[in-house]
């Protein structure tokens, strides 16, 4: 695998920093997979908890992000590698390890990535409405935009993104396009805007719309159910911790399910754990985080 050379610090706090350390149980000699290294937030505290004689693996399917965590995430028992932590398994395989003691996922967007305007994951990003984790894979956001029917744009809005006005915004995004292509983020948020009236104050109008894009273009329900019933079970061993954070319904809502299969996990969160109203304070994009644990049953 070829080593991916450091670049910029970054800016993401962490979610739930303190419960997911506690939750995970860490101790020295551990083998540990970050499965959304991110920018390396996580991954450098579960570094100090499993010291020198420990080992971690980190996985995103983000370049940029990758090239990030180098600068944060480092060492001989360290490895970053550019996967899906759907395709952990292989990973493994690849490197010659065993099964591991604990897995982390967190499933948010980072700063970083919101803050790159040529990405489109910004409302305002005046860049071309990518969405995509990996440019080199699947098929960006303007282009379902501009390909998908009204009747399947509404139903993408209504199922990856529980949008009440989806009928609405899908039949105003065929109607602009026919003017002229939605190419850019903040052209679709202006169009959701000016279709949905009021609303909540607190989440922009587009939230879900953008939400829906974002999970088509990556197929990330395909990923997180690939890897809850198949690669996770298979690459805990026996006793093991899966840590998982979440932020929208859809999310919370597979990982709740595969948790309640008792002959597979020992579920330790009946209730998520949510970050603190002082997490929220300091770090409102937290609000809406949930984390669930569970162990690997023998």
């Amino acid at each position: 695998m070829v080593p991916i050379p450091s670049g910029p610090r970054s800016v993401h706090v962490p979610v739930l920093l303190r419960e997911v350390l506690r939750g995970l149980e860490l101790s020295p000699g551990l083998a540990v997979v970050d499965g959304t290294v991110g920018g390396g937030g996580h991954s450098r505290k579960i570094l100090d908890a499993i010291g020198p004689d420990g080992r971690l693996l980190g996985l995103d399917r983000d370049p940029e992000m990758l090239d990030r965590a180098r600068g944060v995430v480092a060492g001989d028992n360290v490895r970053l590698v550019h996967r899906s932590y759907a395709d952990l398994e292989v990973v493994l395989q690849e490197l010659g390890w065993p099964p591991v003691d604990r897995i982390l996922v967190d499933l948010g967007l980072s700063s970083d990535q919101l803050a790159a305007g040529h990405r489109g994951f910004s409302f305002h990003a005046e860049g071309l409405l990518d969405l995509r984790f990996d440019s080199q894979q699947g098929e960006p956001a303007w282009q379902l935009l501009q390909r998908l029917s009204e009747a399947e744009l509404a139903t993408l809005f209504h199922d990856y993104g529980e949008e009440p006005h989806a009928r609405a915004i899908a039949a105003a995004i065929v109607r602009q396009r026919a003017l002229q292509p939605i190419r850019t983020a903040a052209g679709l948020s202006q169009l959701v805007e000016q279709t949905v009236k009021g609303g909540r104050r607190d989440r922009h109008p587009a939230t879900r719309v953008f939400q829906a894009l974002r999970i088509a273009a990556n197929r990330e329900l395909d990923e997180l159910s690939r890897a809850l019933d198949d690669t996770f079970p298979r690459c805990l061993t026996p006793g093991g911790l899966l840590a998982v954070i979440t932020f929208h319904s859809l999310e919370d809502r597979l990982v709740k399910d595969a948790f309640r299969r008792g002959e597979v996990w020992d579920n330790r969160t009946p209730k998520p754990i949510e970050p603190t109203p002082a997490e929220v304070r300091v770090n409102p994009r937290s609000r809406s985080a949930k984390l669930r644990i569970a162990r690997r049953n023998p």
